[in-house]
């Protein structure tokens, strides 16, 4: 071997080495770069920090039962319904701590953030309210009055309005942040759930519970559109219980986790029509989709895992353990 030889490698293995060394000094930090995928455990009271094929690196102790999440501070925080410490709490990735709390009411389960991050509305369970609250202040800024048991929160993008759902009045408030009132209500199928809006934020999609279906509202007129029934061979209807849902960014497909059914259907936004089933774990409803939409994250409530879908094929990858009764996921 010759003396240049030599060097060169000795150059390339400092560089190794080096390299090593960032990657362990990284983890140990707890860079969020170095994960692709946020589980909430309500009953881990936790966060788990997994990569994008599953593997945990680390687990975050947090509040007592996290429920939903939203990213925050430029995807540098991870803001969470605390269901039984009355509070959004703020998660910091760089420390990997609780680092901030806002109090709500009682048994905060769905919120949403404005365009601008400086208001959370928050669903109050136990308090049959939409209730608003200023982040930087911590303090709350209005209230409205809901049917029993409100859950599913959206917040449009132009900020002027946040729908909200009733799942004991089967309903689905209009709330005018301006005016601080709902404006209109409309009738679903049974025990609404969750949202998503189309890109154009014409129609609004709502999962009903109870009533194995999804509703399509007209944001302009406030009026049921279309109402898509789902079934799975050989499950009764009961046992389709549609709760998570999502939308592609291209606005083309609605994702909606069937719940007790232990599958999630891929459905045309087009056509109305269902395209297939993914077979998962059981109660899914938590639902995230990759950047770049080529996989799907569903978290398994009853079987404390999360199943990973090849969204080209709706393949099942993996499905990995998440610690105790998953409720949501986030992807950066």
């Amino acid at each position: 071997m010759s003396h240049v030889t030599h060097k060169k490698e000795t150059r390339m293995n400092s560089r190794y080495s080096q390299a090593l060394m960032f990657s362990a000094a990284l983890l140990l930090l707890g860079a969020p770069a170095q994960a692709d995928v946020f589980v909430s455990s309500e009953k881990d009271n936790a966060i788990l920090q997994m990569d994008a094929d599953g593997k945990v690196i680390r687990s975050l102790p947090v509040c007592l039962r996290p429920r939903h999440m939203a990213w925050a501070q430029g995807g540098k925080q991870i803001m969470m319904a605390c269901g039984d410490s009355n509070q959004i709490g703020v998660l910091d990735l760089a420390s990997g701590k609780l680092i901030d709390s806002i109090p709500t009411g009682e048994s905060p389960e769905i919120f949403a953030l404005s365009q601008d991050s400086k208001t959370a509305y928050v669903s109050i369970e136990d308090g049959s309210q939409l209730a608003a609250y200023d982040v930087a202040g911590k303090k709350p800024l209005f209230s409205v009055k809901t049917g029993a048991e409100p859950e599913g929160v959206l917040a449009t993008a132009d900020g002027k309005t946040v729908f909200v759902t009733s799942e004991v009045a089967n309903a689905v408030y209009k709330v005018d942040v301006a005016a601080r009132k709902t404006v209109a209500q409309v009738k679903t199928g049974m025990r609404p759930r969750r949202f998503a809006i189309t890109p154009d934020a014409s129609e609004l999609w709502v999962t009903n519970e109870l009533g194995s279906s999804v509703s399509i509202i007209d944001t302009a007129s406030m009026k049921i559109k279309q109402t898509l029934s789902f079934t799975v061979t050989g499950m009764r209807a009961s046992d389709i219980t549609p709760v998570g849902m999502l939308i592609s960014s291209d606005g083309k497909t609605v994702w909606v986790a069937l719940g007790r059914a232990n599958h999630v259907a891929e459905v045309d936004v087009a056509t109305r029509t269902v395209r297939g089933l993914a077979l998962v774990g059981k109660r899914a409803w938590g639902l995230a989709l990759s950047t770049d939409g080529a996989r799907l994250y569903v978290a398994n409530g009853q079987s404390d895992d999360m199943t990973i879908i090849d969204t080209s094929n709706r393949k099942a990858l993996k499905t990995v353990p998440v610690g105790r009764e998953p409720h949501s996921i986030l992807t950066n």
